[in-house]
């Protein structure tokens, strides 16, 4: 092996008395014997103290071109992470090694750089080599019995930490390795037994008992875990280590009640982060069952984190969704409001607020919030949007076309712009029927005809609708209600169809997509294709529409099936449908002409 320290210091004299020639600048002075340590010398410098590793890489490589056979600057390069790919390094490794076997540093990172490439069968031979070479370093056994793991030869890793056993006697890092192997290995009562022993000679130790305890647990022996948990408890009963331990042994019995005392014990500790906390509760409460059964418990557990970490905003999130499933919207609509005063501000704290203050039909409040978080978020578009829903919903049709407007400006994308265009379309159409009830279905049934005001909001409806569409021609939504309104207008139904179908296309599972499109068809003629669309639509709804139910009744009918063309349409009327839209379809079905009229 070569003595480094002394030929770098001679190398460093000859730096300071030798003028910088031409290429590397002071390696021209340096005999060519020491040429290479003066490279890798100025390479560890710029790595180390300038963090210059593109410049070191330069420098090393040079070395190596200097001298080929200089060991230093291959492990320097492989050790640093100066190359472009784990093959790199593994043979910049591998180079270092064979020129001075002799240091157990280059044999070592060989071996590190072949697990770091996946090649585990070769790191597995160097690995015995180091194992032989050097059997005094523990390490060696443990990554040796990793590797025959990885490589499907756990006994042989038993083996491996058997010996390590002998020589060192037990190493807790070790004795959890081969206890895991043996039971990988279906060797239960064997590692019964080394827990055991290992209980005998440390019976203070928490964590050992627990230990015991778990593998009880995989042998069935129930009673005997109980009581080794107990044990790990009287021993420290805020172990963490026990308690997760001891709370994954009730969630293996599904004896969720210990399951959740535990927790509580859990997220009672200040050891264990809070967002293990968080996680755990959110994976309970995924189930609506489970959060059901246990809502008591579950209940304790969110109120215990809101109390422990009440100025965190993920503790917010979740006692307020605790409180939403809880049924107290107005508990957690307060909870929201008092982050609102955080600074810096919480955008997701305002859009919540206006989301559920929105839910519950308060404009005024919505108007409100939307405000305070405009006047804090001036670019953030998803708020001019909410100003827009506010002054549509409270029928200032005007302002929601201004505010849907002035939000444009700050959409950043495409599929946003077309969105928003599609609102001021549906805008639109709201003002157009503005203080007519059911106006759509009256135009549709020939109770109502359309007049000028209304074909003029139509006409700025479409406008709106073909913008969206110019943005982005797959917007369902846009699609949908401009095929929806020319059907009801009875005209450009070739247009409609088309849209209607491409809707279908992209989304063929939802009630309303499919009910414009079968109603297109109604209206186009093809009665029996309406038909069989629109049961499935009904299907898929559950029968939860009043709408689908009569547009359903109205295609029977069409077909002549006037029977189950009155129970449908009584059905719509039970769910809430217009008596005066309905009645008529009853007379007329009460007293038929000599043949149903298709219309």
């Amino acid at each position: 092996m070569k003595r480094l320290t002394a030929i770098t210091a001679l190398c460093t004299l000859f730096t300071s008395a030798f003028v910088a020639g031409k290429g590397t600048p002071g390696a021209a002075g340096c005999p060519d014997s020491l040429r290479s340590v003066w490279l890798y010398t100025e390479g560890i410098k710029q790595n180390a103290i300038l963090r210059d590793t593109a410049r070191a890489r330069k420098l090393f490589a040079e070395a190596i071109r200097s001298d080929s056979s200089f060991a230093p600057a291959y492990y320097a390069m492989a050790a640093n992470g100066m190359y472009s790919s784990p093959d790199e390094a593994v043979e910049l490794a591998r180079s270092a090694y064979r020129l001075d076997t002799a240091n157990k540093w280059y044999h070592q990172f060989y071996g590190q750089a072949l697990i770091y490439a996946d090649r585990y069968d070769e790191a597995l031979k160097v690995y015995r080599r180091l194992q032989i070479e050097n059997p005094k370093d523990p390490d060696n056994y443990r990554i040796l019995a990793a590797l025959y793991e990885q490589t499907k030869s756990p006994v042989q890793a038993i083996i491996t930490l058997d010996s390590a056993e002998l020589r060192f006697g037990r190493i807790p890092l070790l004795g959890e390795m081969k206890r895991r192997l043996l039971l990988a290995t279906g060797q239960v009562g064997r590692a019964i037994e080394e827990a055991r022993r290992e209980v005998e000679a440390a019976p203070y130790e928490a964590r050992l008992h627990a230990v015991l305890a778990t593998l009880y647990g995989a042998d069935r022996k129930d009673s005997l875990a109980r009581a080794e948990f107990d044990e790990a408890l009287r021993i420290d009963s805020t172990n963490v280590e026990t308690l997760m331990m001891l709370a994954d042994f009730h969630a293996e019995r599904q004896d969720y009640g210990a399951l959740l005392a535990v927790t509580r014990r859990i997220f009672l500790s200040d050891k264990v982060p809070l967002e293990t906390k968080i996680r755990r509760f959110e994976q309970f409460t995924a189930d609506t069952r489970f959060y059901r059964e246990y809502y008591f418990q579950l209940n304790d557990l969110a109120t215990t984190l809101a109390i422990r970490y009440p100025d965190d905003p993920g503790v917010t999130e979740l006692y307020a969704s605790h409180l939403i499933a809880s049924g107290e919207l107005e508990q957690a609509l307060a909870l929201y409001k008092l982050r609102l005063a955080d600074r810096p501000p919480a955008e997701k704290f305002f859009r919540t607020v206006i989301d559920i203050e929105s839910y519950l039909q308060r404009p005024d409040s919505v108007d409100k919030y939307v405000h305070a978080a405009l006047a804090l978020f001036p670019d953030r578009v998803d708020f001019h949007m909410s100003k827009g829903h506010v002054m549509s919903y409270s029928k200032q049709y005007d302002k929601a076309l201004d505010a849907y407007r002035e939000s444009l400006d700050y959409a950043a994308t495409d599929s946003l712009r077309s969105v928003i265009w599609g609102m001021i379309g549906d805008t639109w159409h709201q003002k157009g029927i503005e203080g007519r009830e059911d106006w759509d279905e009256r135009m549709d049934l020939g109770i109502a005809e359309p007049d000028a005001a209304f074909r003029k909001y139509m006409k700025q409806c479409y406008k709106a609708y073909d913008r969206s569409l110019r943005y982005d021609p797959d917007n369902t939504m846009a699609l949908n209600n401009y095929a929806y309104f020319l059907s009801i207008e009875g005209r450009d139904l070739e247009r409609a169809l088309s849209m209607a179908s491409r809707v279908t296309a992209l989304e063929d599972d939802n009630p309303t997509y499919l009910d414009t499109y079968a109603w297109v068809l109604y209206k186009l003629g093809r009665t029996d294709e309406a038909k069989k669309i629109l049961q499935r639509a009904v299907v898929l709804d559950g029968q939860r529409s009043p709408a689908l139910l009569a547009h359903y009744g109205d295609i029977l009918y069409a077909l002549g099936e006037r029977f189950m063309a009155e129970i449908y349409w009584r059905q719509a009327l039970e769910k809430g449908y217009s008596a005066e839209l309905i009645e008529p379809r009853m007379q007329q079905a009460a007293n038929p002409e000599p043949e149903a009229k298709k219309r």
